[in-house]
């Protein structure tokens, strides 16, 4: 037998392992799933089975099973069947978390979505894309479907954002400027970037406030961005609002919100003066500046600012000025309490969840529009808030929003 048989057919045999492998996966993971299904169905039924009408007849009873439906995976297609329960209890309708009437698609999918598209694949590519990682019988993605789902998006973009916001209450805001650099190819939108704000509601949940695009983060966009929020019903500021240092944000909050008082974000300062310094100096002045922002006094963290001053300054003043010059606003989260200062120091809120489709280097062959870039970031967004957890200590928000005053994370009282 010649080599090249023997490549062809241990190539073969590769193939045919992986293939068995994965429908052991799916099969597998399909068993699971209709055995979670059927558990969560008995669970319901067994929990009103003493709800008996006049006639001594349980009110809620299995009726039978919906048609097969096909869930489009990360490993695949699976078909899985649920069972239909007769709920007779007036206004009382049996909804599965696990399976939710309608759903085609694994919530990861529909992320995958906007996170392909913000990477610069076009809607054209997407079947060929979306095939190799989902498997070649992945249904229901063609790019008609993808447009179709698109325009969806967008439609819920526009009602997410010109909805009510008079009843809503937030205590921290995150503003961040992202460069996505998508689709958008003209000279002047070059210069575009999606403008984000999240904010913290007096629960302790951190919720997407708003998003839009704005030109290069001025003042203008901003401004715009925050009357939006103002007009729409939201009637007072946030106590504490995080951001970089750079941004046309806090002239436009001084004038929407001026009571609110301004944090700057820690992870980016840091990076701007470590950009002035060598990368020789750069790990020991790291730890410099994170004596400053993990000391657990404003007093020690004084003492920590000023030896990097007076250890710094001969030799890299650029990065001594960029520190000097928001030295109040570096501080301002030891006037709030310290389980909230792991959450308030930087704004990470906002940094992770786009992290991954923050850059974007390869231009797709069409231009897109703004509509379109910011229905993806803002599904985006809403897949990530899901998995948002409320900020620690959030039962010290109600002390916050009072205006209680807290000295190194602490109510003034107890601190005396």
């Amino acid at each position: 037998m010649e080599n090249n048989d023997c490549d062809y057919l241990e190539k073969q045999v590769k193939e045919e392992a992986n293939s068995a492998l994965e429908l052991i996966i799916r099969e597998g993971a399909c068993r699971m799933l209709q055995a979670a299904i059927g558990n969560e169905v008995s669970e319901y039924i067994d929990r009103f089975k003493n709800e008996k009408d006049s006639r001594n007849r349980r009110l809620v009873v299995r009726n039978g099973s919906l048609p097969e439906r096909e869930i489009v995976t990360g490993i695949g297609p699976l078909k899985l069947k649920q069972p239909r329960i007769h709920d007779k209890r007036e206004d009382q309708l049996f909804t599965s978390n696990i399976l939710p009437r309608y759903m085609r698609r694994i919530p990861s999918v529909d992320a995958l979505i906007p996170a392909l598209y913000l990477k610069g694949i076009s809607t054209g590519d997407f079947s060929k894309v979306l095939e190799s990682i989902l498997g070649k019988n992945a249904s229901g993605l063609s790019a008609t479907n993808i447009v179709r789902l698109k325009r969806l998006w967008e439609q819920d973009y526009k009602e997410w954002a010109g909805r009510d916001l008079s009843l809503k209450r937030y205590v921290y805001f995150w503003a961040d400027g992202i460069y996505f650099n998508v689709r958008l190819e003209d000279a002047e939108n070059k210069r575009q970037c999606i403008l984000i704000i999240m904010g913290t509601l007096e629960n302790g949940k951190k919720e997407l406030v708003s998003i839009l695009d704005g030109y290069r983060e001025s003042k203008q966009a901003w401004q715009e961005m925050l009357g939006d929020l103002k007009h729409r019903g939201l009637k007072e500021g946030p106590k504490l609002a995080i951001g970089d240092g750079a941004l046309g944000f806090w002239a436009a909050l001084r004038e929407e919100f001026p009571e609110t008082v301004e944090q700057r974000c820690w992870v980016h300062k840091t990076a701007n003066i470590l950009d002035k310094m060598p990368k020789s100096v750069q790990p020991r002045a790291k730890g410099h500046i994170r004596d400053m922002y993990m000391a657990p006094t404003k007093e020690e963290a004084i003492k920590a600012y000023n030896h990097f001053i007076s250890q710094y300054r001969a030799k890299y003043e650029k990065a001594c000025d960029c520190l000097e010059k928001d030295q109040d606003r570096l501080f301002a989260f030891y006037d709030f309490p310290a389980e909230h200062w792991r959450h308030i120091r930087s704004t990470n809120p906002v940094e992770s969840t786009f992290a991954t489709v923050r850059l974007r280097t390869n231009r797709t062959k069409g231009c897109g529009s703004r509509l379109a870039t910011l229905t993806m970031v803002f599904k985006l967004a809403m897949e990530a808030e899901k998995t948002w957890q409320r900020i620690r200590g959030h039962q010290l928000i109600g002390k916050v929003i009072e205006g209680i005053r807290f000295v190194d994370g602490i109510i003034m009282k107890e601190a005396a």
